[in-house]
């Protein structure tokens, strides 16, 4: 996994500035086709949703009290982790994207939904919707890509510390809600120096995200299994069960739409003066999608069409498959490669880079490090376009605005 600018075979390089333009053209075709016809289909869907997620929760809360019972135990363990993924799959990050804004209803739309998670709405939206899908797949910029913890490019200097990686890696999965909060906060650079542990804003955010936390132990681990008696422990085991299913389910998702084979990644300087194409192009190749059934779509938050979301990510998450067979005609169309697997297949090509990339470079790709350590590499810049063109807003700002 090496940079773009850095492949001796650009997947790219068929490509003119021309037809990177009018790839943007046609995307925006689409998206104006789909965001044009929303309609009160999409908004029942969401409301359903909804409800099914909370009658879920609400009755698998209600099983758990009796959770002493090991048959009570499994069904109420297992209905509250399956809400817990919709929750913040389906729901949260959908409506946290802005994606339902367009209804004008309170109670779902992103300036006042909160969600089942450690980070509070306001700096995940930061972190994920301004950062993340501005930045997809560069590296130094990107925190989704190796969650700041990890070595995720052959050109990145390796150190010896990365042979723990797998184990990092492991952990946050484990405990991703909190790896999230964590890099929301950018904790690492924040904690380094006196000057950054003491900066308000930081320490505005810091208390923000140990109210946030606060309020979801309370909830899992005090109120709840209080209420079920001499089901106490057995009820505080099923929350801590059923947050850890949620943690590692959402973190395969993730690492399946940016770390496989097939996904590429950018250099930094790649993306001065992106231009709309450009940026829809970045997206169309540092993403992948999972293939599978209408169930596994719901619980990825339809993240199975990663690269449908990445495109539009305040598009309404119910139309990305209708929409994937233009998506995919249009990779075809332009000699791309359409980056897609079933869940196993992706998530042991995600979780084999990061064990080869916890090592020392090998073969070309140690050698082509030594070479560059003599005469370092330029990064080559996107192919321009001769013609002006406009600056991208990134889609997820633009709703914002709206």
């Amino acid at each position: 996994m090496t940079t773009i600018q850095r492949k001796e075979s650009n997947p790219i390089a068929h490509l003119s500035a021309e037809d990177i333009e009018q790839i943007g053209v046609e995307l925006d075709a689409i998206r104006d086709e789909v965001m044009g016809s929303r309609g009160e289909r999409d908004a029942a869907y969401i409301r359903r949703v909804i409800a099914w997620q909370r009658g879920l929760e609400i009755g698998s809360r209600g099983v758990l009290l009796f959770s002493l019972f090991p048959p009570a135990w499994l069904v109420g363990t297992a209905g509250l982790s399956i809400a817990k993924i919709l929750e913040n799959m389906e729901i949260g990050h959908n409506i946290l994207h802005g994606q339902w804004d367009w209804m004008r209803d309170p109670k779902i739309h992103s300036t006042k939904w909160e969600w089942d998670h450690a980070s509070p709405a306001e700096q995940w939206k930061h972190s994920h919707n301004e950062l993340h899908h501005t930045y997809t797949n560069v590296v130094g910029r990107d925190n989704d890509l190796g969650y700041g913890i990890m070595r995720v490019d052959e050109d990145q200097k390796w150190h010896p510390m990365h042979l723990g990686q797998p184990l990092w890696n492991f952990i946050n999965a484990c405990f991703f809600e909190y790896g999230i909060a964590a890099y929301d906060l950018e904790l690492g650079k924040n904690m380094a120096t006196k000057e950054r542990r003491r900066d308000p804003k930081f320490r505005a955010a810091l208390k923000a995200v140990r109210k946030k936390i606060g309020k979801q132990v309370l909830k899992d681990y005090v109120v709840h299994p209080a209420l079920s008696g001499p089901s106490f422990l057995h009820t505080i085991a099923a929350n801590a069960t059923a947050n850890l299913i949620r943690n590692l389910w959402s973190h395969s998702v993730i690492m399946c739409g940016h770390f496989p084979n097939g996904v590429e990644t950018f250099e930094k300087t790649s993306i001065e003066g992106e231009t709309r194409g450009e940026w829809y192009l970045r997206q169309m190749l540092g993403s992948a999608n999972i293939s599978g059934s209408k169930a596994m779509h719901l619980m990825t938050g339809n993240l199975s069409h990663q690269i449908e979301h990445h495109l539009f990510p305040d598009m309404p998450s119910n139309r990305y498959k209708e929409i994937a067979p233009k998506i995919q005609d249009l990779f075809q169309r332009y000699g791309l490669t359409y980056t897609a697997g079933p869940l196993p297949k992706q998530v042991a090509s995600a979780w084999y880079k990061v064990f080869r990339l916890s090592l020392p470079n090998r073969g070309e790709a140690a050698v082509r490090r030594e070479v560059e350590k003599k005469a370092p590499a330029v990064a080559n810049r996107w192919r321009r376009a001769e013609v002006p063109t406009v600056v991208p807003a990134v889609v997820a700002a633009e709703t914002a605005a709206s």
